[in-house]
């Protein structure tokens, strides 16, 4: 009986990282709130609704602030390989023309 696994090289660094249905489908934000502490960056995922008086944080992500950093290296990245193919991203001065008041206290979801 001959192994399967022969000749093939393991990476033990590999990850396999598996994708539900639900979460391959994204969730829209066109806006972003960001806060930290001494040990923890914590960005806030929003959707904003013309017309809408109340947004909803659609996601929140905690990350270290050790991968806040590559974070902010692989947007760079992204952005820069994106521009290239496609051209600059046009930025507008003004602020998002939506009610900016979630309600609550800072950092609550």
């Amino acid at each position: 009986m001959a192994d399967d696994n022969k000749g093939k090289k393991e990476n033990p660094n590999q990850i396999n990282i598996e994708l539900s249905e639900e979460v391959a489908e994204g969730v829209y934000s066109n806006l972003a709130m960001i806060a930290h502490s001494n040990s923890e960056f914590v960005i806030d995922f929003i959707r904003l609704m013309p017309g809408v008086p109340k947004a909803k944080v659609k996601s929140r992500i905690v990350i270290t602030p050790e991968h806040a950093k590559r974070l902010l290296n692989a947007l760079n990245e992204n952005i820069h390989k994106y521009e290239e193919t496609f051209g600059p991203i046009k930025k507008t001065e003004e602020a998002p023309k939506f009610p900016l008041n979630f309600g609550g206290t800072v950092g609550e979801a």
